[in-house]
């Protein structure tokens, strides 16, 4: 096995025993990089000197027989939505492309508590507003397991490091389904987390009452051992409430005997590809032979989550875009303008993509006058009654597992004329981030195409544990 296919474990092993050193690791994931990325485009920028200067003071340390944690020396990937102190964060969108934020989101303040090597900014569509990874100013990230698929999005430079072994592990972001659905095409495993367990200060904001902060590893429990390190209350981050965060790996290695877990109907509906709903099936038939309860159940106001993410989001990202003026934030027009207004036109209209203006246009309306009741307000509350679906379906069992996606990866351009349809494909990963609910992707088979297959755990708020522990004994049954 070469040393940039080793999970975290593995290498953190290995660096202890001095098998190899954490520059081996970089040198790794450089070659790779150097050999595959011009095809995939996972990354936006390669921190090559920054990343060679944290592995020398790794390597410095075990050498003093410094002990260290786990995730010390071990190469990642960074969403480039996420602000890494005086290393570019562009979100992906002309209007910060040359922008170096002074200070480090809080996840990455963690992360380099545990002496973090960070490889560099992985791609994304632009502000993480889409599905595919192709409203990306750096062009579009494609699927390792084939060039002319998408890798999803919006996290999908996260998910394709990580497939195509560039580094160990990444981080990503998940408003309605951004990083399990690039972990689904792309073959690896992916947390959005319940909403308010990881940090959003210093991360770009999107939605802010849907954002959460989350990450993709090859295994389970490189899941477990890098949400360890980035979950917890921020004080800089109102949003998160006081609760502990238990010891993940301890979720690991249990059996499933006894637990209830329900099969959501609206799920397994028209539109969704057979060999996805086999493949997934096939899944939960395997832990129903181990011991597992499966039971039906049903979330009847699905049907009702595309608008309400479709109404509120917008809205909220309208509000947040607000500050990218080209005066507060954002590069300054190429031309002088002769009043405020058309300076805001060239800036924006420069800086934003097509479908950032699509957004902003439709968030702006529903927040105008006369129509606040009318949409923004009335999606709230059916958004409410989405959440008491959930609790309802968690008083009789104890997770959920569904698709993640209804296909396996589309075409590159396969959408682009018909956004709308494209919405409308995520309609299985946006109920859970209606709800603030943690779910986890995971590969459960390939198509016959040899496209990866993904499913999704979902469980009540804060048991990411419950997610953790059924998927990594599903991983020792495939």
């Amino acid at each position: 096995m070469e040393l940039n296919e080793l999970t975290i474990s593995e290498a953190a092993d290995g660096l202890r025993k001095k098998k190899f050193s954490s520059k081996d690791l970089v040198d790794a994931s450089m070659t790779t990089i150097g050999g595959m990325d011009g095809d995939i485009k996972a990354f936006v920028y390669v921190d090559e000197n920054g990343a060679y200067e944290s592995a020398k003071r790794v390597d410095k340390m075990l050498a003093e027989g410094k002990d260290l944690p786990v995730l010390a020396g071990i190469p990642a990937g960074i969403k480039d939505i996420i602000n890494t102190k005086g290393v570019k964060t562009t979100c992906c969108s002309p209007i910060l492309k040359d922008f170096i934020p002074p200070y480090d989101a809080t996840v990455i303040e963690r992360l380099k508590d545990n002496h973090m090597v960070m490889i560099g900014k992985t791609n994304l569509d632009e502000f993480a507003c889409g599905s595919s990874t192709e409203s990306s100013c750096f062009g579009v990230t494609h699927n390792p397991y084939d060039l002319t698929r998408v890798a999803g999005g919006s996290s999908g430079g996260s998910a394709a490091a990580v497939a195509s072994n560039m580094c160990m592990y990444s981080l990503g972001t998940d408003t309605g389904g951004s990083i399990r659905l690039p972990a689904s095409f792309c073959g690896v495993y992916g947390m959005k987390v319940t909403y308010g367990r990881v940090s959003r200060s210093g991360v770009t904001a999107m939605a802010s009452s849907w954002d959460t902060v989350g990450n993709f590893g090859r295994t389970v429990k490189d899941i477990a051992i890098v949400l360890s390190a980035i979950a917890g209350k921020d004080r800089r981050d109102l949003t998160m409430p006081d609760v502990e965060v238990p010891d993940y790996l301890g979720f690991l290695g249990k059996d499933v005997k006894g637990m209830k877990i329900g099969l959501p109907k609206e799920y397994f509906g028209k539109g969704v590809d057979k060999e996805v709903e086999d493949a997934v099936k096939l899944a939960v038939k395997k832990l129903e032979d181990a011991g597992a309860k499966v039971v039906e159940v049903s979330l009847p106001s699905t049907k009702y989550a595309v608008a309400v993410y479709y109404i509120t989001m917008p809205a909220e990202l309208s509000a947040n875009l607000e500050r990218f003026d080209g005066i507060r934030y954002g590069k300054k027009p190429p031309k002088d303008a002769e009043e405020l207004v058309d300076y805001y036109f060239q800036a924006r209209g420069d800086g934003f993509g097509d479908e950032i203006k699509r957004r902003i246009m439709i968030g702006t309306y529903v927040l105008s006058a006369g129509y606040f009741d009318a949409y923004y307000k009335k999606a709230l509350k059916v958004r409410t009654v989405i959440i008491e679906d959930f609790n309802k379906a968690f008083g009789e069992v104890d997770v959920l597992v569904a698709p993640v996606f209804p296909s396996t990866a589309f075409k590159i351009g396969e959408f682009t004329d018909d956004p709308l349809a494209l919405y409308m494909a995520d309609a299985l990963t946006i109920p859970a981030s209606a709800a603030g609910l943690p779910s986890l992707a995971c590969p459960c088979g390939k198509s016959k195409a040899g496209l990866p297959i993904g499913l999704q755990i979902i469980a009540p708020q804060f048991e990411e544990g419950r997610c953790l522990r059924v998927a990594d004994y599903l991983a020792t049954l495939q």
